[in-house]
């Protein structure tokens, strides 16, 4: 089964031609794409986020299988959910579901479950995915939606996925996709971000979902982030650099709630 696009036309263009207007422009970067292990980028509508999602996306060297992980915003299906077949639609083509990967992941841990309900209204992992085939025509993904796990559980996934990984023998990119705090001030939100922001820049998975509890930081991927973490880490990760970062009162003007963005490489140096 194919899944539809849901965002198509309000999140991102609906049409190719002016979608594939917007990547030529947002991934018009001068950055050299590096290997990384993982990237970290935001999920919102393009004329927000897109900036640092795009600079991000065009500093990694994107291969042709990726493991994408996102929160989960509607509540749907299983607390860890895989979508294990068929494709996902966007108006620039088809992504194909590495279905191979997908259930050794599922094999690996109890933690993951084969559901694709929780995928079927989820914005923030199908905004990534225009990015990721402008940037590798062959791709194809995992797909995994992840409500609020216990650290335990956080660890267990992202074990899963650094040992599926080195048995793949080949590059996997990790995608973790994250907005970071939500509808306060234009200083409040600078703040509570780099809170969060300095844990992910120390690969502090535990660090980060600790932070965003105890300050009430509603960076809303903060458990897919941690994962990302622990999975790079356990692929040796040793560093993380920010790409970029902003609020959406940058660009609406209005700073009294806004929506931070950040973008993030982890990497491990002399990859």
């Amino acid at each position: 089964m194919n899944r539809k696009p849901v965002v198509a036309g309000s999140f991102y263009p609906g049409a190719k031609s002016s979608l594939e207007k917007d990547l030529r422009r947002l991934l018009n970067t001068d950055a050299a794409p590096r290997k990384a292990l993982a990237v970290v980028a935001p999920h919102a509508g393009y004329v927000y986020s897109g900036k640092v999602a795009g600079a991000t996306f065009a500093s990694a060297m994107i291969p042709k299988r990726c493991i994408v992980l996102c929160p989960n915003h509607t509540g749907m299906g299983r607390e860890a959910s895989v979508w294990t077949g068929g494709g996902w639609e966007i108006p620039t083509g088809v992504v194909s579901v590495d279905e191979e990967l997908a259930r050794k992941l599922i094999s690996k841990t109890p933690e993951l479950a084969d559901d694709s309900s929780a995928h079927l209204k989820e914005h923030s992992l199908e905004v990534e995915l225009p990015f990721l085939l402008a940037r590798q025509p062959e791709i194809s993904i995992v797909a995994i939606a992840l409500s609020h796990l216990s650290v335990g559980s956080c660890k267990k996934i992202g074990e899963a996925i650094a040992e599926v990984i080195s048995e793949a023998g080949e590059e996997i990119l990790i995608v973790a996709s994250s907005d970071m705090n939500h509808y306060e001030s234009q200083t409040k939100t600078l703040e509570k971000d780099r809170l969060a922001i300095d844990r992910v820049l120390s690969l502090d998975a535990e660090g980060l979902l600790s932070v965003c509890g105890e300050n009430r930081i509603s960076m809303c991927g903060a458990v897919p982030t941690a994962v990302a973490i622990i999975a790079s880490k356990k692929l040796g990760a040793n560093k993380a650099s920010l790409v970029g970062h902003s609020t959406s009162g940058d660009v609406s003007g209005d700073y009294d709630s806004v929506v931070g963005y950040a973008g993030f490489l982890i990497e491990r140096e002399g990859l």
